[in-house]
């Protein structure tokens, strides 16, 4: 009998089961892995996280984030952060519960994202763990500490900052101050790591460093929303840059109480074109404008520029919700107060219960010098394996469309105007257009002063939005930080 012929049936069965085997380790390991390192069953996802070495983060060829080994057994690896203060409201922390990019990116810093599994099936079939994706982040580094020094010397409390590419969407400067140090609560730390985290999530009053100022908290924005007022208003009632509107008293409809402006002479005194009460930030112009509209209107309107709703920075990173509530929760009668025509008219003036982030005004300047698009805003560029094959690329994609081209270009020119012989005159010569804003923020507290904008003034690059507490005025609280921000912007 020919024994040849069963050997080699079996001789090819058992490659085929060999093979097998190796498809079912490779889709295991490889496909599944990132699902079976993040079942809620599995005890070793938390265990095993500081055994292998995180993927860097880095901006303008700088790393800023890195993970060296430790020398210990645990953890075996550590991470650092340098000029941590300065980056943490974009790189967050990691110490084994990720926040901001940490969290968004986690997957591709660990290895475990399908995209490097995939690419690196056999040394998941030998056993080799795939090395972490280095990010590449879309700031500037030297505006971004630029903003960071200039926020921390600028307030007596609260600051942030935020400037974006207007046609791409990719955000140049986050910044906030107060701060803190992702260092001290880093891997390495240990126990000591896990008490400085407690002790700055309880951080009493209103200043939280782990709650960044730049797109995780919301300030009232002030006379910065009559960008938006005067953009409704323009769509919704018909009117131009040049359309003559009051600018003299307001009385308000059921107080009977006068809306004051800053100023009772020039273009507030009794009429003016609506160009010139936007640079002379007249308060009954768009309190006036707020009620021809009406608070569903002016929701409504807003909400096309990102107010109401989540923005998305990346993924599991959203931004707080600014917000221009047509109601508000009274927890005391447990019952929505609707927001009546006086709170209408102060929410015109961004007053009230409005409430904006920074980079949510960032985006309403985008919208103004970007003919009315906004770009959807983001901060990782790039993702890189190891072997520098770039994994991912950061596609640029439209928000919304918050007004027509003309609107803002007529918007434009009223933010020139602010600069050139409105509010912001001292600015002149800076190379940017905005509009001031000042916010009172209740008896004993300080102002909330903004400058958002645009830059150049001709054919705009970037838009940007600063915030600061303290006492005075928007055009000398927020203005000349942005100045120096977006010099540095333009320099690159």
């Amino acid at each position: 009998m020919n024994m040849d012929k069963p050997i080699r049936r079996v001789a090819i069965f058992g490659l085929l089961l060999l093979f097998g085997l190796m498809a079912q380790v490779n889709y295991v390991q490889g496909s599944q892995a990132e699902d079976l390192q993040s079942d809620s069953l599995n005890s070793r996802k938390y265990a095993d996280v500081f055994k292998t070495p995180r993927g860097r983060i880095i901006a303008d060829g700088q790393v800023l984030v890195d993970s060296p080994e430790t020398h210990e057994d645990s953890p075996k690896y550590g991470r650092t952060y340098k000029n941590g203060p300065v980056w943490a409201p974009v790189t967050g922390y990691f110490n084994g519960s990720p926040t901001k990019v940490e969290l968004a990116y986690n997957s591709m810093l660990t290895g475990k994202d399908k995209r490097i599994t995939h690419q690196r099936w056999f040394d998941t079939f030998i056993g080799k763990k795939p090395d972490g994706a280095n990010l590449e982040l879309s700031l500037n580094t030297a505006a971004q500490q630029t903003a960071y020094q200039r926020l921390k010397a600028g307030t007596s409390r609260r600051a942030g900052a935020a400037v974006v590419d207007i046609k791409t969407g990719a955000v140049q400067v986050l910044a906030s101050y107060p701060s803190f140090d992702p260092n001290e609560v880093a891997p390495q730390q240990k126990t000591k790591g896990g008490k400085r985290l407690a002790e700055l999530d309880r951080a009493p009053g209103v200043i939280k460093p782990l709650i960044d100022n730049a797109m995780s908290q919301t300030f009232p924005p002030g006379s910065s929303f009559k960008t938006v007022t005067a953009a409704v208003a323009m769509e919704q009632l018909g009117l131009s840059s040049s359309s003559v509107v009051n600018t003299g008293q307001l009385i308000l409809p059921e107080s009977g109480k006068p809306l004051p402006n800053s100023h009772d002479t020039g273009n507030c005194g009794s009429q003016a074109p609506l160009r010139g009460a936007f640079a002379e930030s007249c308060n009954s112009t768009f309190g006036e404008l707020a009620l021809k509209l009406g608070i569903e209107q002016l929701n409504q309107g807003a909400t096309k520029f990102g107010f109401n709703r989540k923005v998305m920075v990346e993924p599991d990173v959203a931004a707080a919700e600014s917000d221009v509530p047509v109601s508000v929760f009274d927890p005391r009668t447990q019952k929505d107060i609707p927001t009546g025509k006086d709170g209408t008219a102060r929410s015109g003036i961004g007053q009230e219960n409005v409430r904006a982030t920074p980079l949510q005004m960032a985006m309403v300047a985008s919208a103004v010098a970007n003919k009315g698009k906004i770009m959807k805003p983001y901060l990782v560029q790039k993702a890189r394996a190891t072997d520098q094959s770039e994994i991912y690329n950061a596609s640029p994609s439209m928000f919304s469309q918050a007004m027509k081209a003309d609107t803002a270009d007529q918007l434009a020119d009223m933010m020139r105007a602010v600069v050139s012989e409105g509010t912001a005159k001292k600015l002149a010569g800076q190379h940017i257009a905005g509009k001031t804003g000042t916010a009172e923020q209740g008896a004993g507290n300080p102002n909330s002063r903004w400058f958002v904008g645009f830059s150049p003034i001709e054919k705009p690059r970037y838009a940007f939005a600063v915030v600061t507490e303290g006492v005075g005025d928007g055009a000398s609280g927020a203005g000349p930080i942005a100045a120096s921000i977006m010099a540095q912007v333009l320099k690159k």
